[in-house]
């Protein structure tokens, strides 16, 4: 016989808890009515087709202005009942319960537009993130994602619907880095009220509000390198500690016995006193508040940290200074440089110190003499030509520098390169290790 489906109570089913709307067929009808559902797009794929007493057969629906039209324009030639009901507790299905994060997000993102009349495109295919920073229940959404006009239109709808396919809490989303000194975050809080976050790196705890401080994922390579440091009864100096990036991995792992952390920017200040606490080294760290060219200290770190991008080079002459003027130490210098695509004849010659086999590196090792004066020849044939010149120029300032600030000889030493990350496009993030040792007397 010929029905028609009466849907005047479908929009309160969706307030049911654990509750979803399905229509309810014999068995036999059941594999039709899923198939005219699949094709108007309102089966509800996320759960499976589950059996009622009575020997029917439940199928999810999607909610919504556009499924209630598709009801009511819709007539079904079968010979039995079609029943909307509630599905208690429903299943979720096999797909929807292995599915990656970004496929569920833009699943739940068609299932929105379905529900409030609007059509899937490919621009807001190319408009929903594919990546996206985690902190906790804080999920930090890229700057060029959700851009398009038609996502304003949805509301505060749109914001949760990505939450609960990303099982997030809160959500924002990053904006351009602003042009100042302190390189301060643009983040706008989309869902949640409180934006301070935290979050576990190497087992070191950090908290920061996630809207007034940066947080950058791709430091992880260099904070596990000065992880495994050993820096047992030395004194560092951050001169841009930051919330403690780097900081905190000298003293919890790499045991540092004291540190010296500067900052200036406010919020990351607050940020650093909470991680310091947080991690139990308090006592162990002396934050010094302002610029760091005013540093009021001299004569007392073994090592200095310059973590400041794209240029440390404002802070060469407080490093100086506060290396012990006695016995040296180690900067480690971070720098912005840029560097010529390398031929594919030449990759295998210019590895990173890193990328050499271990075998190699026992080699290196043997003869320490006659290996330790050609050292730093087998270190420039591994690194890009451009960041070995870098890296010379910077040594050859900083002994002037030294020799200037201590009336006596000082001879440097490149230690190491390090390869951080990708800054742009033929840029690259490296760290320089450099040994500053007053020269022995003749």
């Amino acid at each position: 016989f010929l029905l028609a489906v009466r849907v005047s109570s479908f929009s309160a089913m969706a307030a049911g808890g654990g509750t979803i709307p399905a229509l309810v067929t014999e068995s036999r009808f059941a594999q039709h009515l899923r198939q005219r559902l699949e094709e108007a797009q309102l089966l509800d794929t996320r759960y499976r087709l589950q059996k009622v007493p009575g020997g029917s057969v439940a199928l999810p629906v999607l909610e919504g202005k556009a499924a209630e039209q598709w009801l009511q324009d819709n007539e079904f030639r079968l010979v039995a009942s079609l029943t909307m009901s509630l599905l208690q507790d429903p299943v979720p299905s096999k797909a929807a319960s292995v599915q990656p994060p970004a496929q569920k997000l833009r699943c739940e993102l068609r299932r929105l537009l379905l529900e409030v009349g609007e059509s899937w495109s490919e621009e807001l295919e190319c408009d929903v993130p594919r990546t996206w920073q985690r902190h906790g229940d804080l999920v930090l959404l890229s700057e060029d994602s959700f851009s398009a006009v038609l996502w304003a239109k949805l509301g505060p709808v749109l914001w949760e619907t990505v939450a609960s396919a990303l099982g997030a809490q809160r959500l924002a989303k990053r904006g351009r880095v602003l042009p100042d000194k302190m390189r301060s975050p643009s983040v706008t809080l989309l869902l949640g009220h409180n934006s301070w976050v935290e979050h576990v790196d190497n087992g070191i705890r950090y908290t920061f509000d996630v809207t007034k401080c940066m947080f950058s994922p791709g430091n992880i390579t260099e904070k596990l390198r000065v992880a495994s440091m050993q820096c047992s009864g030395e004194v560092l100096v951050d001169l841009y500690a930051g919330i403690g990036y780097f900081t905190l991995p000298y003293l919890v792992h790499a045991a540092a016995a004291f540190a010296h952390a500067c900052e200036w920017n406010l919020h990351a200040l607050e940020a650093l006193k909470r991680n310091l606490a947080l991690n139990g080294v308090q006592d162990r760290c002396q934050i010094h508040a302002g610029d760091s060219r005013q540093l009021q200290l001299t004569d007392v770190a073994d090592r200095v940290n310059l973590g400041l991008i794209p240029s440390s080079e404002e802070g060469w002459p407080v490093a100086c200074r506060v290396l012990k003027k006695g016995t040296g130490g180690v900067l480690h210098i971070h720098h912005n440089v840029e560097a010529h695509p390398v031929p594919p004849v030449l990759k295998d010659e210019q590895r990173l110190p890193e990328e050499s086999s271990s075998e190699q590196e026992d080699e290196e090792l043997q003869g320490s003499e006659e290996m330790e004066s050609s050292g730093q020849e087998v270190l420039a044939a591994r690194v890009r030509p451009e960041w070995w010149s870098w890296a010379e120029a910077a040594a050859a300032r900083i002994r002037g520098l030294l020799i200037e600030l201590h009336s006596q000889p000082w001879q440097t030493r490149i230690l190491h390169i390090e390869a951080v990350k990708s800054y742009a496009p033929h840029v690259h993030h490296v760290v320089l290790d450099l040994e500053c040792r007053p020269a022995p007397p003749t």
